[in-house]
C-alpha cells in the first residue's frame, strides 16, 4: 500500500476556528494512526485577503494543540508559476481556453439568464472562438481569463469514505476560471496541481467543499493523472438547536479557548468527538489513545453539535488527570496575569490542590485562588455575592458567631467547621454558607471553605469576617 500522505491546507484569511482546527486534527490523527505524513500547506490564492499574520497564527495554534507537521508549511502562492504552466498545458491540450469577456458583459448575460429563469453560470461565450478572433480581442485590451472546459453531458462521480458515492451532472457545472486576468491561479487549479505534485493520497476536509471536488478531479484527469485520492468529507459543526455556529457557540479563534484556560489536550479530545466517536462510547481520551483508535471510516455523516457545557466538563476531566506540579505550572501564568507579585507559591500550590477537583478551566482555578493573594483590608467582594449576603436575614448573627468561634477554636479542619455555629443561630448550613464564603473568599462559592480558612490563618480570617460585619452596618 502506498504510504499515506495527508495535508491540512487552510486559507490565511483570518483566525483558525474550531472547524479548521478539527480538519487539521482529523488529518493529523489519521496520519499518526497509519504512520503516514502530515503536510501543512497554506492556500493563499486569495491574495487580497491573505496575510503573513494569519500564517503565523495558524502555525501557533497547531503548535499549541500539539499537531506537529512533517512537511511545510508550503506557501501555495510560491508555486504560482507551476500553476500557470499547468494552465497553459491545459489550453494546449484543449481542456481549457482563453476567455476575454469583460465583467460588465458577464454581468449583463447573468442578468439575462436570471430574467429568463435559467440557472446562472458562464454561458461558454468564448469557448469556440478562432485563434484570429482571440488575437483580435486581446488586441482590444480585453482581460484574458483561462477557463476550464467542462463536459457537456454525463456525470462526475467520486467515492467518499463518509458520504458514499457523490455525483453531479456536468450540465450543471459551467466552465470555471483557472487563471484570473491578473495571472493569479484560482483555488481549483492550485489545489489539483499541488496535491499531484506533493503526492497527497487522502483528502480529509469539511463537507462544504464537496462540490469543489468534481472540478479538482476534472483538472487532475486533464493533466493526465490516473490515480484518485481517497476523499473523506466531514460533517458540519453546528451550534445548539442545529443553528450555524456563532460567537457565543464555537465560532471563535482557538486562541480564545487557550486564553480562557482550556487545556490543549482537552480541546483536542473535544474536537475529535465532533463528527467521530468510538464504538464503546468512551469520551475522555488522551492524544495517544485518540491516535490509536481514530480511523476515517468511523467519521459520522450527520452534523456535529458544539456543546460548550460538554467542553467545560471535558476540560475539567483533563485538569484532574494532570499531576499537581504540571497543573500548577499551567495555572501560574493566569494567576500572575491577574494578581501580579501577590502570588505566593506555597498558597498557589495549596489553592490549586484544593480547587482542581471542582474547576473546569485554568482561569477559573486561578480566580478561585485569588482570595489567597490579596490584602485582607482591600479584598474585593463580588457585587452579586454581597447583595445576596445583605439580603440574608441573619447575616449579622452568623458573622458575629463565626468570629467568636474562630477566635477560640482549634485551628484544624475539624476545629474551624462552622456548621455547629450555623445551627446554633437557627439556620440551615445549605442556606447560610454563602455568607461565610462571601466574607472570607469574596464570592458566594469557591474553594472548600474549612481548608481555605485554615490556609489563610486565624488573623486573616477574623479580619475579613469583621470587615464584612462592619460593612453591613
Amino acid at each position: 500500500m502506498t504510504s499515506v500522505r495527508v495535508r491540512f491546507s487552510p486559507a490565511p484569511t483570518g483566525y483558525l476556528h474550531v472547524g479548521g482546527a478539527r480538519t487539521a486534527l482529523f488529518n493529523w490523527l489519521y496520519a499518526r494512526h497509519v504512520e503516514g505524513t502530515f503536510v501543512l500547506r497554506v492556500e493563499d490564492t486569495d491574495l487580497e485577503r491573505s496575510s503573513a499574520e494569519s500564517v503565523e497564527q495558524i502555525k501557533s495554534v497547531l503548535r499549541w494543540l500539539g499537531l506537529n507537521w512533517d512537511e511545510g508549511p508550503y506557501i501555495q502562492s510560491a508555486h504560482a508559476d507551476r500553476h500557470r504552466e499547468a494552465a497553459s498545458g491545459l489550453v494546449a491540450s484543449g481542456h481549457a481556453y482563453e476567455c476575454t469577456c469583460t465583467k460588465d458583459e458577464l454581468d449583463l448575460r447573468l442578468d439575462a439568464q436570471r430574467a429568463a429563469g435559467l440557472p446562472p453560470g458562464y454561458d461558454g461565450h468564448c469557448r469556440d472562438l478562432t485563434d484570429a478572433e482571440r488575437s483580435e480581442r486581446r488586441a482590444e485590451g480585453r482581460p484574458v481569463t483561462i477557463r476550464f472546459r467542462t463536459p457537456d453531458d454525463g456525470l462526475s462521480t467520486f467515492a467518499d469514505v463518509v458520504r458514499g458515492e457523490v455525483s453531479v451532472e456536468w450540465k450543471n457545472v459551467r466552465d470555471f476560471v483557472l487563471i484570473r486576468p491578473d495571472g493569479s491561479p484560482i483555488f481549483y487549479l492550485a489545489n489539483a496541481v499541488d496535491d499531484l505534485d506533493s503526492g497527497i493520497t487522502h483528502v480529509i476536509r469539511g463537507e462544504d467543499l464537496v462540490d469543489t471536488t468534481h472540478r479538482v478531479l476534472a483538472i487532475r484527469r486533464a493533466l493526465g493523472a490516473t490515480e484518485v485520492p481517497v476523499y473523506a468529507h466531514c460533517p458540519l459543526i453546528l451550534g445548539p438547536g442545529g443553528h450555524k455556529l456563532s460567537k457565543r457557540f464555537g465560532a471563535v479563534s482557538i486562541e480564545e479557548y487557550r486564553d480562557a484556560g482550556y487545556l490543549p489536550e482537552a480541546l483536542v479530545n473535544f474536537l475529535a468527538l465532533l463528527g467521530w466517536g468510538t464504538s464503546d462510547g468512551e469520551e475522555v481520551m488522551d492524544t495517544a489513545e485518540l491516535i490509536r483508535r481514530f480511523d476515517i471510516v468511523d467519521i459520522n455523516k450527520s452534523p456535529a453539535a458544539f456543546d460548550t457545557k460538554k467542553l467545560e466538563w471535558m476540560n475539567g476531566e483533563h485538569i484532574r488527570r494532570l499531576a499537581l506540579d504540571d497543573l500548577i505550572e499551567r495555572v501560574r501564568p493566569f494567576a500572575i496575569e491577574r494578581f501580579g507579585d501577590g502570588v505566593d507559591e506555597d498558597r498557589l500550590r495549596a489553592g490549586v490542590g484544593l480547587g482542581h477537583l471542582r474547576a473546569t478551566t485554568l482561569v477559573q482555578l486561578a480566580e478561585q485562588c485569588g482570595f489567597l493573594f490579596v490584602d485582607d483590608a482591600t479584598m474585593e467582594i463580588d457585587d452579586e455575592s454581597w447583595d445576596r449576603l445583605v439580603g440574608h436575614p441573619t447575616a449579622r448573627e452568623l458573622l458575629d458567631a463565626a468570629s467568636a468561634h474562630l477566635d477560640a477554636c482549634d485551628w484544624t479542619i475539624e476545629g474551624v467547621d462552622l456548621r455547629p455555629v450555623v445551627e446554633h443561630v437557627g439556620e440551615k448550613p445549605r442556606r447560610a454558607m454563602h455568607v461565610f464564603y462571601t466574607a472570607i473568599e469574596g464570592k458566594a462559592a469557591g474553594l472548600p471553605l474549612w481548608e481555605s480558612i485554615v490556609l489563610l490563618g486565624r488573623d486573616a480570617v477574623l479580619a475579613r469576617l469583621r470587615r464584612a460585619r462592619t460593612r453591613l452596618d
